[in-house]
């Protein structure tokens, strides 16, 4: 097994894989920027190695300065986590070129799948469904026309580079496709370098589902059944469930196959994700696949109970997979994101030092977070200070649950999503699982008594 682990990342998930690996006898060092001198991974890391300012390109995102913090430390391997570095090709292959393990798959299989258009045609020619539109990237404006006639509007026009909503634009009609084509093209060229762009059918009253994929260095590949992210605000989730309330038993079957067939189209290694819309006719359609771990592995773990992060480790060491029931007990897990933001003023981010922080516990309640009393949210990274995870014998329980654990959890000094999850749990249409991507849309944000 590997002797000493480099994590590249921050926050809670740093904190999370420096746990795993301290159960499995592993060395860990943690890499920081100046903002996070104080932080939970750096006092917990073996060894800490400063790799530059607050700012994420000169830091997190500093290939040469982690690469040399690996050096100098003499790991054997790098856990990117998830965000920073975890889906970027070139990183991978400068772990590989310096004889250092990147824990996640090879830069060819990351480039693969991290090119949206690529991805598409790949997963066509494994067999498995994709949203209608255009083969590969679109050439000009009148090839978006004509594919767009085709497929039906409304369409979706999106950034093969693209990420977290930028470069995507909805088109009803016609009418309102040149000024979508000029706009998304000019986000994507500004936040990706890329303005290539494609073409899909937008799916109507959708729902995002993800399958969990574990694949090893030795050609086995499994799913560990579903993810429900529907619950999301401009393409960034918010809450995550398993299994999903609307999936059939026969659906999930099917999505499961579908997932691992992708995973093997790319000859995949470690843990992944295959996303997937799925409409109300009970369809699904292929979204993209995200090569690393998710945020929401959590939900996950808790429904098998099976630590993910270790799985990821002991595949990237060349350890084989063994078998797993696809499908869980009847047990339901949800996860709520935690974020330092204002729900009822636009979600705007609300950094600053926590006054006084308590985490809620029990039976079955887990909480992720690099957060504590006296800590202060950087303006300078993602807002996410922590996730709370319970799981029950049925989604009824899990909410109730979920409402008891929301009570205790107190943040105080800072704005944050708290008050808003509260609100969530008590809603009917949340409640009745009925629901889809656009649930926030007409979601009553009227701010709850003091």
């Amino acid at each position: 097994m590997f002797k000493k682990i480099l994590i590249a990342n921050r926050g809670e998930i740093a904190l999370r894989i420096q746990r795993t690996c301290r159960e499995m006898g592993i060395s860990t060092v943690a890499v920081y920027s100046t903002a996070d001198r104080d932080s939970l991974p750096v006092r917990f890391a073996d060894e800490a190695v400063c790799i530059g300012p607050p700012s994420s390109k000169e830091s997190y995102l500093s290939m040469a300065n982690i690469i040399a913090a690996a050096e100098i430390t003499g790991v054997d391997a790098i856990h990117p986590g998830y965000g920073f570095l975890a889906e970027n090709a070139e990183f991978s292959q400068i772990c590989a070129d310096h004889g250092i393990k990147f824990i996640g798959p090879p830069a060819e299989v990351i480039h693969m799948m991290g090119d949206k258009s690529t991805a598409k045609d790949t997963m066509k020619k494994a067999g498995v469904p994709v949203v209608p539109g255009s083969d590969g990237l679109l050439e000009s404006l009148e090839h978006a026309r004509k594919v767009a006639k085709v497929v039906g509007y409304p369409v979706l026009l999106k950034a093969t580079a693209g990420g977290g909503g930028k470069g995507m634009r909805l088109v009803k009609t016609e009418a309102g496709l040149e000024a979508g084509w000029n706009s998304a093209r000019t986000e994507a060229g500004a936040a990706f370098g890329n303005n290539g762009m494609y073409l899909e059918k937008f799916i109507e009253e959708p729902r995002h589902i993800e399958i969990q994929v574990i694949s090893d260095q030795h050609g086995n590949h499994i799913h560990m059944s579903e993810r429900d992210c529907t619950i999301q605000r401009r393409h960034q989730k918010l809450v995550e469930e398993s299994p999903s309330p609307v999936l059939t038993k026969a659906t999930r079957k099917k999505m499961g196959a579908a997932a691992v067939a992708a995973a093997k189209a790319v000859n995949y290694e470690g843990a992944g994700t295959v996303e997937f819309l799925y409409d109300k006719h009970g369809n699904f359609f292929f979204m993209e696949m995200n090569t690393r771990i998710q945020v929401e592995h959590t939900v996950t773990e808790e429904i098998f109970d099976y630590d993910l992060i270790k799985e990821q480790i002991k595949v990237a060491y060349g350890i084989p997979i063994l078998g797993i029931d696809y499908y869980p007990s009847e047990r339901h897990a949800i996860e709520v994101r935690i974020n330092a933001e204002d729900p009822y003023n636009d979600f705007r981010p609300s950094p600053g030092k926590i006054q006084y922080f308590h985490k809620p516990g029990g039976h079955k309640v887990r909480v992720d977070t690099h957060a504590f009393s006296g800590y202060t949210i950087s303006p300078h990274y993602d807002s996410m200070i922590g996730k709370l995870i319970v799981s029950a014998m049925s989604r009824d329980e899990a909410i109730a649950k979920m409402e008891r654990a929301l009570e205790e959890f107190i943040v105080e000094g800072i704005k944050t999503t708290i008050p808003f999850h509260k609100q969530l749990m008590k809603d009917a249409r949340f409640r009745s699982g009925k629901f889809d991507t656009g649930f926030l849309e007409d979601f009553d944000f009227t701010p709850p008594e003091e």
